[in-house]
């Protein structure tokens, strides 16, 4: 259908870039807008590496992704599109009422009510509402029923003095990651990896105190995974970056670390 597409793993997250690309020391990917010329042949770059070329769907990192994906995400804004995500009967409701009628696809909570046109992406524009066009992804559940209605201003007046949905990542910090030495649960690389995407959600879909989620969050994760020495700052940084996404800083981010390790003896 022309989309560019992406694999998202376990929680509807993107896959977390390669060693290469960690942090972007690569220099990031040229339609992030940052420089460098990365060409990294894996679904790096979150939503930056959605494609429509064959080549690379088809290109052995990424088969190795498809095989691990749990959902299929899409760019909406690198086709002209904007999504609006209703999440709840009453934002279906609202938008019945305030919206021009436009195609519209059934999620698992909602509905995906998709405009022809562009603009930056927003999140909680209004109780159970965001907005997904450019620099952001949308989960593809099918092609949808209706016509697509051209972008209204009411949908971007919601946006309107609200902050971007699109954070820049927070830079690498130090983070004390603890030696192990205990047992492991890990029995594949798998299960720590979901357990950290797992963790990453929690974070990502806080509406509310935040600082207690991530403090929470934090502690399960080390209580889990923290003892046998697998836990890497990778993840720590994936962990950071959630946090800092929702409007954390990152001092509070080590503040909370370092707090739930010194309530679990490490």
């Amino acid at each position: 259908m022309g989309l560019p597409v992406l694999p998202l793993r376990e929680g509807k997250v993107p896959f977390g870039n390669c060693r290469t690309c960690t942090g972007n020391a690569c220099g990031g990917r040229p339609n992030m807008k940052t420089p460098g010329p990365c060409m990294c042949r894996r679904p790096c770059h979150a939503w930056a590496a959605a494609t429509k070329d064959p080549a690379v769907i088809d290109s052995p990192g990424w088969q190795t992704a498809w095989r691990q994906a749990w959902a299929l995400g899409y760019h909406p804004g690198g086709v002209g599109r904007t999504v609006v995500d209703l999440d709840n009967a009453d934002a279906i409701d609202w938008a019945r009422q305030a919206l021009p009628p436009t195609r519209i696809m059934l999620t698992t909570r909602g509905e995906h009510w998709i405009y022809q046109g562009t603009m930056r992406s927003v999140n909680g524009v209004r109780e159970g509402v965001d907005i997904k066009s450019l620099m952001s992804y949308a989960r593809w559940l099918g092609p949808g029923t209706g016509p697509l209605t051209a972008l209204p201003d009411t949908v971007r007046a919601l946006a309107a003095d609200k902050p971007t949905a699109v954070q820049p990542a927070p830079p690498r910090v130090a983070a004390a990651v603890p030696a192990g030495g205990g047992p492991c649960p890990h029995r594949t690389p798998a299960y720590l990896e979901r357990g950290i995407a797992m963790a990453e959600q929690s974070i990502t879909d806080a509406h509310s105190a935040i600082h207690h989620t991530v403090y929470r969050v934090f502690l399960a994760v080390l209580s889990r995974h923290g003892r046998c020495g697998c836990l890497t700052e990778t993840h720590v940084h994936l962990l950071f970056a959630a946090a800092y996404a929702k409007g954390e800083s990152l001092r509070h981010c080590q503040t909370a670390w370092s707090n739930a390790r010194t309530a679990l003896g490490m």
